[in-house]
């Protein structure tokens, strides 16, 4: 399934539309030489060739990303980040509002699913306030860039000031010696009330997928809720201008450089139905790829950063991993416009980074059976035996 530039009518965007500018930061290229000496080494080590299966692919892919022809990802962080949506006005979770400042205060205190997983895997957890209702939550890292958004159904969620301050603060998390220094591997985790519904409408915009394809249960509706959820999505595209579902692929979208006032980027389908929180990790994921730091993508919230990452500079592909299959449906159509194949499927439909955790051994598996066995050579015998 490929991806295509959003048609977004004029009369919607505005001059505010190309207003703001992204300064994102420079991503470097695989690191070729590292890759083919990890491609190299893997024949030499005491295994038969290709024994190891996937694992074996992960190891080189990962000395290319972090320029290492050994890597090693010991150090990981799970970076979760909380946003709130004023579409749940139109009665699209089975949660209310609150939950989403409950969940964040619960996240800091350690009791959430995340930090369970998070201590068992040995990862660390950054507690990110992108813009709940309310006050800030004292102790969140706080990168507000409003008190939630507003109402997508019925107009942009944001204005393209705000979709920008959202990514520059990721890129900015991702670049602070404070937050994310020495971090070998990064999680992508979310809360939010109400997001499986603006991950599926940022997923609409950005492939050629129907709101009734990318639209699933979230936090468990009936199958009535489903289907007044889709006509939610559906009014958040229409209301914004935004042609969904059409099938129509052009290519991977503008990359927010707004040289143009006829272009309609990704920053614009941020603005128009994105998510603080979403426009964070899209951020995130953008500086880590920077600094050669692998990005481990988690559900469909963070798909739906992925994806919007992705659509301003293709250059952070590469840097993006897989984790597990979600049970949104949108998640399949994610991974498929990125190219990522899933690890594993537990039907998680939780978020917060859980599957991006629970993925980070088989990552530092891939790494260690890479970078500790011995060669053939270090027990004196041929490849012949």
């Amino acid at each position: 399934m490929g991806k295509r530039k959003p048609e977004i009518s004029d009369d919607i965007a505005g001059d505010e539309t190309q207003s703001a500018v992204l300064d994102r930061p420079t991503i470097p290229p695989v690191d070729e030489a590292a890759e083919r000496a990890a491609l190299e080494r893997q024949p030499t080590l005491t295994k038969p060739p290709g024994s190891l299966g996937r694992l074996e692919d992960l190891a080189v892919a990962l000395a290319g990303l972090t320029g290492d022809d050994r890597p090693d990802l010991a150090d990981a962080t799970v970076v979760v980040a909380a946003g709130d949506h004023g579409v749940v006005d139109r009665g699209v979770s089975a949660y209310p509002q609150a939950a989403t400042r409950a969940m964040l205060e619960n996240f800091l205190n350690g009791g959430a699913a995340v930090n369970a997983i998070a201590d068992a895997v040995g990862a660390e957890t950054l507690v990110v306030d992108a813009g709940i209702s309310g006050d800030p939550v004292p102790d969140a890292l706080a990168v507000r860039i409003g008190a939630g958004t507003n109402d997508a159904s019925r107009g942009p969620a944001m204005t393209r000031s705000d979709a920008v301050d959202a990514v520059e603060a990721g890129v900015r998390i991702a670049a602070s010696e404070a937050e994310l220094a020495g971090t070998d591997v990064v999680a992508l985790g979310e809360m939010g009330i109400g997001n499986t519904t603006i991950a599926s409408a940022v997923t609409a915009a950005l492939t050629d997928a129907s709101p009734a394809e990318t639209t699933g249960y979230g936090t468990g509706i009936d199958d009535d809720e489903l289907a007044h959820k889709v006509r939610v999505v559906e009014d958040a595209l229409a209301a914004n201008g935004i042609d969904a579902g059409t099938g129509d692929s052009t290519g991977t979208l503008d990359a927010g450089t707004g040289d143009s006032a006829d272009t309609h980027d990704a920053l614009d389908v941020l603005a128009r139905v994105g998510g603080f929180e979403i426009g964070v990790l899209a951020g995130v994921a953008l500086g880590s790829a920077a600094d050669r730091t692998p990005v481990v993508v988690d559900g469909v919230i963070s798909g739906a950063a992925a994806l919007l990452a992705d659509a301003i500079d293709p250059a952070v592909r590469p840097y993006l991993l897989p984790s597990h299959a979600g049970a949104e449906p949108a998640h399949a159509i994610q991974l498929d416009a990125l190219d990522l194949e899933p690890l594993f499927e537990y039907d998680l439909r939780l978020g917060e980074g859980t599957g991006a955790c629970l993925a980070l051994p088989i990552y530092r598996a891939a790494c260690a059976t890479h970078r500790e066995m011995a060669t053939f050579a270090d027990i004196g015998l041929g490849r012949d035996g």
